[in-house]
């Protein structure tokens, strides 16, 4: 139907304004013509030539832009969950991988697969998200660790792109871990990745990602890789300061990062640099929550003046959940933000983060007709009335996917 009428609350979530303005609109009405939003405003103002056009009825409901999780990690092989149990009882991040678990064991997992495979889980993973009103979904690789590998996952999110319905923004994270064949040899596998992995990714891969942290990659060695990405026309992306503080949050600042990503252990001095360049914080609270790490400081990034996403980081070790409103819940409660603060870290600020803000990630004329139904009267009541799933209906580019 290209009318939607009799939604409680609309929340469009428009850009402008602080990261607690969500544009809420009571009793409203929204209007699209194929895949593109055309009006959105209170109904009692909807213009005379949209009201004789085919209705639904939103029930009362809230209604809100597509979700936009702009932090996964998609195309994996397996699951970890004996490392659930080892950290439980003690043991650390570092430490699993130390004995041949955490990114590696999935390397191998992976690596297993063929493309075949690995798009039949990446669909049954994205038919789930759907059904919570994911919309769009930013996948990374990092699980491939070699030409092949790498380029084996990019392929798999090409393909998925193709087929929709949910908008792909594929990124590469060649620079996960050090693979095992290259133990001792650090600086040849980086040549792999600037030399080899970077150039065939190219068309195929929108951002260049480097996992900075003690035992992954160094400030220098990131710099490098990111630069090299860059030159190909790969924009930076990091996952910086999540388990110590590293610098990484000053290095996304100083080349012009799109976002830099976890930030459990930010300093002043990153936040400061990370606000007068204008990039995004992407916080991941499930991570925190399995790792039992600090969770992002939300508050403090807000009011420096730095825009804070909220994603999953669904993975199959540190975050085995693509649930984006449990994420959204645990960013209220263990990061002290907002429900509106969160909703709009969850849609236009995470469609910045992934460069795609110009297509998505809010209700107005001009935008992809993305958004889902939500049963509850406000955006309050939603996240704090957690339940297994409050999603009626997902729309994307006017098509209905799920409900």
């Amino acid at each position: 139907m290209p009318l939607l009428r009799n939604i409680g609350l609309l929340a469009q979530c428009r850009a402008d304004g602080s990261q607690a303005d969500i544009h809420s609109i009571p009793r409203a009405a929204l209007v699209w013509t194929e895949d593109r939003i055309v009006w959105v405003g209170a109904e009692a103002d909807l213009p005379a030539q949209y009201t004789g056009w085919p209705a639904d009825d939103a029930a009362g409901r809230l209604v809100i832009p597509g979700l936009v999780d702009c932090h996964t990690h998609l195309a994996f092989g397996g699951w970890r969950a004996d490392e659930f149990e080892l950290r439980i009882l003690g043991s650390s991040y570092q430490d699993i991988a130390a004995r041949g678990g955490g990114i590696v064991s999935t390397v191998n997992r992976t690596r297993g697969l063929n493309p075949a495979a690995l798009v039949l889980r990446c669909r049954d993973f994205l038919s789930g998200m759907a059904a919570l009103g994911v919309t769009t979904v930013e996948c990374k690789t990092g699980y491939g660790l070699d030409l092949a590998g790498e380029l084996k996952l990019l392929q798999v999110y090409a393909t998925l792109a193709s087929e929709g319905p949910q908008r792909i923004v594929p990124t590469l994270l060649a620079a996960h871990t050090i693979p095992p064949e290259y133990d001792g040899h650090r600086d040849d596998y980086i040549a792999l990745i600037t030399d080899r992995i970077i150039p065939a990714a190219r068309g195929l891969a929108r951002f260049c990602d480097v996992f900075v942290e003690e035992g992954a990659f160094t400030i220098e060695e990131a710099r490098r890789i990111l630069m090299a990405g860059r030159d190909a026309g790969l924009r930076p992306k990091l996952h910086a300061d999540q388990l110590s503080r590293g610098g990484g949050a000053e290095l996304a600042a100083e080349l012009g990062a799109a976002s830099a990503d976890h930030l459990e252990h930010i300093g002043a001095s990153g936040i400061d640099a990370m606000r007068r360049a204008g990039v995004v914080a992407v916080s991941l609270p499930i991570a925190s929550l399995y790792l039992r790490q600090p969770a992002t400081p939300a508050r403090a990034l807000i009011e420096a003046g730095v825009l804070v996403a909220v994603a999953t980081d669904f993975n199959p070790g540190s975050a085995p959940s693509y649930h984006l409103p449990l994420a959204l819940t645990l960013a209220c409660t263990l990061q002290r933000m907002t429900p509106a603060e969160a909703l709009k870290g969850a849609t236009s600020i995470a469609a910045r983060a992934i460069a795609v803000e110009d297509q998505c990630g809010s209700l107005e004329p001009g935008k992809a007709a993305d958004f889902a139904v939500i049963d509850a009267p406000d955006v309050n009541h939603w996240l704090y009335h957690f339940r297994p799933n409050a999603c009626v209906r997902t729309v994307v580019a006017g098509r209905t996917i799920w409900g």
